[in-house]
């Protein structure tokens, strides 16, 4: 199974999870000083990839460069985000970007980059912020057995995390956000990659044992995406069938140890609160048939558009309860504006959701993108927003956003480079043998038996590369 991580061990101690926290001692009463957690989130052989929180303890500034030095001249950094990076030896440094450029007292914001390692344990052993030394005590997570925290302030503590299993759903549990994450049971962040659906009115065939299978086991896909429309001869025109489809698609989802996304796909007309009543009464339905699973995850609203972000916060603001009184554990992900493009085709950006977030807890935000038709201010938009924001890429295609034209490749994969440097979980559109260039199946493959990699179109054959490589939970 591609979820193995006895390969990826290093010859000395594994540090996968690995997370040192350090920080300032309070000497005066200026209070100078810093916090940085630094988290190893992944790791495989020859690299790994970290994340850096930078916390200011002292007085406001303007610019700023954090400073830290590997303990091993075989370690280098690779590719990093939200903010400038260098090295020169072993000494790393890390300088603001024109956005994070200000720290107030207390303020944070999040880095992190891929690096190259010949071995040994890529924690730094001091940094500093604007040559103020943040010092303090080391913590080293190993997964998957039970784990230790030790502090030189603290008693330590002990954290289990779930079993690995060898599906996504047995290794992470129920998930939860945290922070500007998805977590798992072990309160680990993670990415999900995986597949959409495309409309169960038109494609209810492609989605079988045999093609589930394939999935799950061929691809190795972490989720489903159950994309149910509203309009466009869907959930409008009969309830129960539709309902029954989506819960039956869950629920074989969860047999092959996959989460699922249950989609409730908006698109015409764009403002989600003119199916209001509709939402309330499928997510009451699903959510008190699911409650009990640990792999469904709630999306409200496909893709808001012609419409203002205080109408759908709005909207989230009613079904998100209605959720919650069946189902209080469950992750929900909330639409954007412009076509669920944090306002970006609409010529805004993410600080409307920023300066205005939806008043509910557990929720993530949706991102859409298509890679030949949203390049490089849309990928600056997440970069910037994924410090901020909880984000979930639902859909995103490799080619233009009308479904169709050429396979984008190199943008494809500057997307899919920077969502999984950022842990940003994703799932392609679409899972489905349409006569478009998006679908990832041959026109007429789910008339027959045949899900192999021979039935693949030039975009699946892309995607599941992708996909069926290790995770890294």
């Amino acid at each position: 199974m591609k979820r193995s991580i006895a390969a990826l061990a290093a010859a000395g101690a594994t540090v996968l999870g690995s997370t040192a926290v350090l920080t300032m001692p309070q000497a005066s009463a200026a209070a100078q000083g810093c916090r940085v957690d630094y988290t190893v989130t992944n790791q495989w052989q020859g690299g790994f990839q970290a994340g850096v929180k930078v916390t200011n303890l002292g007085d406001a500034v303007t610019g700023w460069s954090l400073k830290f030095t590997f303990p091993d001249a075989g370690q280098k950094v690779a590719q990093g985000w939200n903010a400038t990076w260098s090295q020169s030896g072993t000494a790393v440094t890390a300088a603001n970007t024109d956005w994070n450029r200000t720290l107030g007292t207390g303020a944070a914001t999040d880095l992190g980059f891929t690096g190259t390692t010949t071995g040994g344990n890529p924690i730094p052993a001091s940094f500093t912020l604007n040559g103020v030394t943040c010092t303090g005590s080391t913590t080293t997570t190993t997964t998957p057995v039970t784990t230790s925290t030790t502090s030189t302030t603290s008693t330590p503590t002990t954290t289990t995390t779930p079993s690995p299993g060898g599906t996504p759903l047995a290794a992470n549990g129920q998930l939860h956000v945290c922070g500007t994450h998805l977590c798992n049971e072990a309160n680990r962040a993670i990415q999900l990659r995986g597949m959409s659906t495309h409309g169960l009115q038109w494609f209810n065939s492609c989605y079988n044992d045999a093609s589930l299978d394939a999935l799950a086991n061929d691809w190795h896909a972490d989720l489903l995406r159950i994309a149910m429309y509203v309009q466009e001869k869907g959930y409008e025109t009969n309830p129960a069938w539709f309902t029954d489809r989506v819960n039956s698609l869950v629920g074989e989802a969860e047999e092959r140890g996959m989460y699922a996304i249950i989609d409730f796909h908006t698109l015409t007309p764009g403002d989600p609160n003119y199916n209001l009543d509709r939402a309330k009464t499928f997510f009451a339905a699903v959510a008190a048939r699911n409650a009990a699973r640990k792999n469904v995850i709630y999306e409200i609203a496909n893709e808001p558009n012609g419409v203002s972000w205080g109408a759908i916060k709005s909207y989230a603001e009613q079904v998100i309860p209605v959720i919650r009184a069946a189902d209080p554990d469950a992750v929900v992900i909330v639409g954007t504006r412009g076509w669920s493009s944090l306002g970006v085709s609409d010529g805004s950006n993410e600080t409307e959701v920023v300066n205005n977030p939806v008043n509910a807890a557990n929720i993530m935000y949706t991102f859409h993108f298509y890679a030949a038709s949203h390049k490089d201010n849309y990928r600056s938009t997440v970069s910037r927003a994924a410090a901020k924001l909880p984000l979930f890429v639902t859909e995103f295609g490799t080619v233009t956003a009308t479904g169709g034209g050429t396979l984008d490749q190199s943008s494809t994969t500057a997307w899919l480079d920077l969502l999984d440097q950022l842990q940003i979980s994703y799932a392609n559109w679409t899972y489905s043998d349409a006569d478009e260039s998006s679908a990832a199946l041959l026109p007429g493959t789910c008339a027959g038996s045949d899900y192999g990699t021979g039935r693949l179109t030039a975009s699946g054959a892309l995607v599941r590369s992708r996909i069926s490589t290790a995770d890294h939970f």
